[in-house]
């Protein structure tokens, strides 16, 4: 009993190296084998390197191979979690978006014992190096940068935070997730041979040591092909920068405990964490969350989700029920701040950066060069509402009549109503937030081909065929999937040309 709740408290991890090549399906086969051999030994969590699904052996083909994560190469891996009863982090695969059929992304995904994933992230670090006579390895040439930071996932063996192998070079990204809670930091990676013998283990122990965090290492190893060696050494180092598992060149795993008890222990005395001078340098990231159904307040008012089209760590952005002109929208913090003054450095940080996101967005929507952004600071500067917020409103040459200081007068009044303005009504408030909200989710540029025949010589036309385009009806269906993806090799070999 008291040996089962010990192993209870230091659950065991697997963590694989591997020499993969372009064969997916020996890939698999090897993979699979190291998780029947991780659940014999009753390991809780199973760690896969970077390209644990194929190393190609051509630009091309690192293209060509790549997969939806619903398609039946990572099905695979889910069923055999379940099979298994295994966590599994999958540490980096080449994961085709349909929106981006050019180049796939490289996602870690991290999939629970029944087969469903608890966490996605996209590398947002890209590895290029190109020394004449050595080596070239140009990772954007394949692969598209996530854009996105993403929170640790809590697992059976601790909080677990998502990074893959250059990511290892930027502090930054492991302090943020030390700071959202993590417990162990995880680099799969498919690092050079040179760059690993100088590096690797330094930088490993470096990231543990600094956050105080267990770091999990799994690895590619060996000739992949003709042009392709990795370094190999996975390893696992504890909160104290000991290395406590590491395979060596070879094929294979290595076991560790995992043990929050110590882990705690070592933050305690050393609360280095607590010393930090938040006060003179911070580490500023831009998060998006999720914006959920819940409504939030502002000052003694309750914001719907659905006039909310974006949110952050620390704010979120709504639409405006008395705009001054249109597109004229809100940035606020979450929390209750009524003066700027009140908001912390990180809250502060975390305004302006999606402030600035915000008037990209609408500037780009209504075709304009110029905004208008500001702060009311007190009921003395004309704010209303007792709670910080960032007015943003897209403006043009003519606004007012051509009078632009007219603009302090009208934002003054502008949410006091009367027989001249009245309040919008709800439902257009949550249509304009509805197409805000896309806007944000994925900036993007329409690219036409035109001839002077296009709509029946009608030109202007193509704006109302633009608004409908993505809506099915019985007039226009979505394209063939293999349709689209013939089109689109079409024009990759056009690009490489």
């Amino acid at each position: 009993m008291a040996a089962s709740q010990a192993a209870s408290m230091r659950p065991l991890i697997a963590v694989c190296q591997m020499t993969c090549t372009h064969d997916l399906d020996e890939n698999f086969r090897i993979a699979k084998s190291m998780l029947q051999q991780a659940k014999e030994r009753n390991a809780k969590m199973v760690f896969l390197p970077e390209c644990f699904d194929f190393v190609g052996r051509t630009r091309e083909e690192n293209i060509s191979l790549a997969m939806e994560e619903n398609g039946d190469y990572i099905n695979r891996y889910k069923q055999s979690a379940k099979e298994f009863g295994l966590w599994l982090s999958l540490g980096g695969f080449h994961h085709l978006d349909p929106e981006n059929l050019r180049k796939p992304y490289n996602t870690h995904l991290i999939i629970d014992d029944q087969g469903s994933v608890r966490g996605r992230y996209q590398k947002l670090h890209l590895f290029d190096l190109d020394i004449p006579g050595k080596v070239r390895l140009m990772e954007s040439e394949f692969s598209s940068a996530g854009h996105e930071m993403v929170r640790p996932v809590k697992t059976p063996v601790g909080v677990v935070a998502m990074s893959i192998c250059y990511d290892l070079r930027y502090s930054e990204l492991a302090l943020w997730n030390r700071r959202k809670g993590a417990q162990i930091l995880t680099y799969p990676s498919a690092f050079t041979v040179n760059t690993g013998l100088a590096h690797w283990e330094s930088l490993l122990r470096a990231r543990a040591i600094e956050t105080q965090c267990y770091v999990v290492a799994a690895a590619q190893t060996g000739r992949h092909n003709d042009k392709r060696f990795s370094y190999g050494h996975a390893m696992v180092i504890d909160p104290w920068g000991a290395i406590i598992a590491q395979c060596s060149e070879n094929v294979g795993m290595c076991f560790a405990e995992i043990s929050l008890d110590y882990l705690n222990e070592v933050r305690t005395t050393q609360p280095v964490f607590k010393h930090r001078r938040s006060d003179l340098y911070s580490v500023i990231a831009n998060e998006k969350t999720p914006i959920g159904s819940e409504a939030l307040s502002f000052g003694d008012h309750l914001i719907s989700s659905e006039v909310i089209f974006y949110r952050s760590a620390h704010c979120f952005a709504f639409v405006n029920r008395s705009p001054v002109l249109p597109g004229h929208v809100l940035v606020s913090p979450v929390r209750k701040a009524v003066r700027l003054t009140d908001l912390t450095d990180e809250e502060t940080a975390d305004l302006f950066i999606v402030s600035k996101k915000i008037q990209a967005m609408i500037e780009s929507h209504y075709n304009t060069t110029s905004s208008s952004v500001c702060v009311q600071d007190g009921p003395d500067a004309g704010r209303t509402v007792a709670h910080v917020h960032v007015h943003i409103l897209p403006r043009k040459k003519d606004d007012f009549g051509g009078n632009p200081d007219k603009f302090y007068g009208e934002l003054a009044e502008h949410d006091k109503p009367s027989a001249a303005r009245k309040f919008r009504d709800v439902e257009d408030m949550n249509r304009e937030a509805a197409i805000y909200r896309q806007l944000m989710d994925h900036v993007h540029v329409h690219i036409l081909p035109r001839k002077k025949d296009d709509f029946g010589g009608n030109p202007d036309k193509f704006y109302g065929e633009l608004a409908e385009h993505d809506k099915p009806s019985a007039a226009r269906k979505f394209r063939d999937v293999e349709d689209m993806n013939r089109e689109a090799a079409i024009y990759r070999q056009l690009m490489d040309v």
